[in-house]
C-alpha cells in the first residue's frame, strides 16, 4: 500500500475507535443530569445512587474519550497536511471554538461536579452536570460544523493566489444546512445509544436483585435485596426505555430529512446508499441483494420495497433518482477525468447496518416496556442476558452510520457545493502529505497497539463498576444541612471519589 492508503487506514481505525466513546458521552452526561435533577426534587436516596453510579462510568468513558479524541486533530497535520493548507483557514474555526468554548465548559464543570459533592450547595452542584450535558453537546455541534464543510462547503470563497479556502462568513459556517440536520440526527443516536446503557445496566440489575431476593433465606435480605431492584433499578430503567423510544423515533425523522438533503448536495452517496447504478424513475430499496456490487451488472435484488428509495430522496414514490453511472459521466464532464464512485460495497452493506443494529435497541424497548408494565419488576434471567447483549448494537449502528456517511462521500474530502464556490473542492489524493509508506506505517501500529491497550481497559473498568453497583457508603446522601457548603476535610465529601 501506498502512503495514501496507510493513511486513510490509520484516520479510519482511530476515528472509528475514537467515535465509539463520543456517542456515550453526549447521551449520558443529560440522563445523569435529570437523575441528579430527580434526587434534588424528590429527595429519594436511590435516585442520588444512581447518579454516582451512572456517573462513575461516564466519568471513564469521557476520559478515554478525551485521550483518543487529541490524535484525531494532530492527524490533520500529520498525514493530511495538504487538506490542512488548503481548508485550515475554515477547518480551524470550529475546531478552535469547540477547543475554547465547548471543551473549557464542560471540563471545568465536570471538575467542579467530581469535586464539589457536600462543598456546593445542592442547586449549584446541579448545574454543574447541567453545564457539562450542554458543553458535551455544544462540543458535538462544533465538531459537527467542521465535519459539514467537508460534505458541503458553505461560508468561505476559493483565492486563486494562495489555492487555499478562505473564510468570509463563520455565521454562514455554524449555520450549515448539512449541520442543522446531521448534528439533531448525531444527538438522537447519542440518547439512542445512552439509552440503551443504562436500560440495559438497569434491566440487568433490575433482574439480579430480584433473583437475589428470591433466594435468600433471610426475610430481611430478601425484602432489601426486592426494595432494591422495585425502588432503584425499575424506574431508572424504565426511564431508560423511553428515551430510547423518543431517541428512535427522532432518528427516524432526522434521517428522512438527511437523506432528503443529502439527494440535493451528494447525490452519487444517495446512488451508492442503493448501488443504483442506473437512472431510474420509483426506484426500489433493496433489503438484499447477491453479487458485487462495485461490478455494477452482477447485482440481483432479492428483497426489496418499491419506490422507497425515490421516497428517501424527495417524499416521492415515483420521482426519478440519477444513477451512478450517469453521476460519474456528468462529474467527468464537470471535474475532469477520474473515478468519482465510492465504494459501493461499503456504502451499500453500512447504509443498512447504520438501521439494521438499531433494531436491537428497538427490541429492548418494546420487550423492557412490556415486562415492566403496571409496576412490574421482572426476575427472568432471560431478560438480564437480553439487556446486557443489547448493549453493544447502538454503538455498532453509530460507527456504521460514520462509515457510510465518510466512505459515501469519497473520492472527496471536499465534497463540492452543487450550488457553492466551484473551486472550493478537493479529492482524498489531493489532500494527503507527502510522507513515505513506512513513516505512516509506524504511527499506524504505534496507534492501533495503544488505541487496543486503551479498549482492554475500558472494557475493564466499564465491566468491573458495572458488576459492583452503586456502593453501599452511598446508600445515604448529604444531610439537608449540605445545602450549605459543608466544612473541608470531612469524610463523607470523599465518597465521590473515582
Amino acid at each position: 500500500m501506498d502512503a495514501l492508503d496507510v493513511s486513510r487506514w490509520q484516520f479510519g481505525i482511530t476515528t472509528v475507535y475514537h467515535f465509539i466513546l463520543v456517542p456515550l458521552t453526549i447521551g449520558l452526561a443529560p440522563l445523569i443530569a435529570v437523575m441528579q435533577t430527580m434526587w434534588v426534587v424528590t429527595g429519594k436516596d436511590h435516585w442520588y445512587r444512581l447518579t454516582k453510579f451512572f456517573g462513575k462510568l461516564f466519568l471513564i468513558n469521557f476520559a478515554l474519550g478525551v485521550a483518543t479524541g487529541i490524535v484525531q486533530e494532530f492527524q490533520f497535520g500529520m498525514n493530511w497536511s495538504e487538506y490542512s493548507r488548503f481548508v485550515g483557514d475554515v477547518f480551524g474555526a470550529p475546531l478552535a471554538l469547540e477547543g475554547l468554548v465547548a471543551f473549557f465548559l464542560e471540563s471545568t464543570f465536570l471538575g467542579l461536579w467530581i469535586f464539589g459533592w457536600g462543598r456546593l450547595p445542592k442547586l449549584v452542584h446541579l448545574a454543574t452536570i447541567w453545564l457539562v450535558a450542554i458543553g458535551v453537546n455544544a462540543s458535538a455541534y462544533f465538531i459537527i460544523t467542521a465535519n459539514s464543510f467537508m460534505q458541503h462547503p458553505v461560508g468561505a470563497v476559493y483565492n486563486p493566489e494562495t489555492g487555499r479556502a478562505e473564510l468570509t462568513s463563520i455565521w454562514e459556517l455554524l449555520t450549515n444546512n448539512t449541520a442543522l440536520a446531521a448534528f439533531p440526527h448525531v444527538v438522537a443516536g447519542a440518547f439512542l445509544t445512552a439509552g440503551t446503557f443504562v436500560a440495559g445496566v438497569g434491566g440487568w440489575w433490575m433482574v439480579r436483585s430480584m433473583r437475589k431476593s428470591k433466594e435468600a433465606t433471610e426475610p430481611e435480605v430478601a425484602k432489601k435485596h426486592e426494595e432494591t431492584a422495585r425502588t432503584m433499578f425499575r424506574p431508572v430503567t424504565v426511564l431508560a426505555l423511553w428515551v430510547m423510544v423518543a431517541s428512535g423515533i427522532g432518528l427516524a425523522i432526522t434521517g428522512d430529512i438527511q437523506g432528503k438533503l443529502m439527494f440535493e448536495q451528494q447525490p452519487m452517496k444517495m446512488a451508492s446508499a442503493e448501488s443504483l447504478c442506473h437512472t431510474e424513475t420509483g426506484a426500489d430499496f433493496s433489503i438484499l441483494t447477491v453479487g458485487t456490487q462495485n461490478n455494477c451488472e452482477s447485482i440481483t435484488q432479492l428483497i426489496k420495497i418499491p419506490g422507497l428509495t425515490s421516497f428517501l430522496a424527495d417524499g416521492t414514490f415515483d420521482s426519478t433518482v440519477e444513477g451512478v453511472t450517469e453521476i460519474q459521466a456528468r462529474y467527468e464532464e464537470m471535474y475532469g477525468p477520474g473515478n468519482y464512485r465510492p465504494n459501493l460495497f461499503v456504502t451499500y452493506w453500512t447504509f443498512r447496518a447504520m438501521i439494521g443494529w438499531a433494531a436491537g435497541s428497538a427490541l429492548l424497548a418494546v420487550v423492557g416496556l412490556w415486562m415492566t408494565r403496571g409496576g412490574r419488576v421482572p426476575d427472568k434471567k432471560w431478560f438480564g442476558w437480553l439487556s446486557i447483549a443489547v448493549i453493544p448494537t447502538p454503538f455498532l449502528g453509530n460507527s456504521a452510520g460514520w462509515v457510510f456517511t465518510e466512505m459515501g462521500r469519497q473520492p472527496w474530502v471536499v465534497a463540492p457545493n452543487p450550488t457553492g464556490v466551484d473551486m472550493i473542492r478537493l479529492t482524498v489524493d489531493q489532500g494527503v502529505s507527502n510522507h513515505s509508506p513506512w513513516t505512516v506505517w509506524v504511527s499506524l501500529i504505534t496507534f492501533t497497539v495503544v488505541y487496543g491497550a486503551l479498549a482492554v481497559v475500558w472494557f475493564t473498568l466499564i465491566r468491573r463498576y458495572t458488576v459492583e453497583g452503586p456502593l453501599e457508603h452511598d446508600a445515604h446522601p448529604p444531610g439537608d444541612d449540605h445545602d450549605e457548603p459543608e466544612e473541608p476535610g470531612k469524610p463523607e465529601q470523599l465518597s465521590f471519589a473515582y
